[in-house]
């Protein structure tokens, strides 16, 4: 089953994907986004698509201390538009430190300075850390 990591931010949606198998994540593309307008719905629907994603995974920004924002509750919101557009299951995981990890991931990437700074890099790889979280959950459930 292919399932879509989504790293949902102000300025960008960090985007994931995982194989056929539903074993492992990959960077797919990151989608900016301008402040304040509406959520970019038809581009991840029209991705999603294409790619036969058959489930939708959001990462969820809660507060340090595990309780829900403005901003979570809104992030739940287009989690639940997508997965109605697409009509596929929407799942919600906690995305606590996973941008200070991907930051991490990326830096020692090997990859060049200029390269590395890149922030698209570090949304898509909060995504694939999102996905897979979400990924290697379910193994361990069945």
């Amino acid at each position: 089953m292919r399932a879509l990591g989504v790293d949902f931010g102000e300025i960008r949606v960090g985007l994931s994907l995982s194989d056929e198998t539903g074993t492992l994540a990959s960077p797919l593309e990151t989608i900016r986004r301008r402040r304040g307008k509406r959520p970019p719905l038809k581009a991840m629907e029209e991705l999603a698509r294409d790619r036969g994603v058959e489930a939708v995974v959001f990462g969820l920004p809660l507060e340090l201390d595990g309780s829900e924002s403005d901003w979570t509750r809104e992030v739940r919101e287009v989690g639940e538009a997508l997965g109605r557009r697409l009509d596929v299951p929407v799942h919600f995981i906690d995305e606590r430190l996973t941008s200070v990890q991907a930051e991490r991931m990326v830096r020692s990437s090997g990859l060049s300075r200029s390269e590395r700074e890149k922030k698209e890099r570090v949304d898509a790889g909060a995504a694939v850390l999102i996905l897979q979280r979400w990924l290697d959950s379910r193994e361990k459930g069945s």
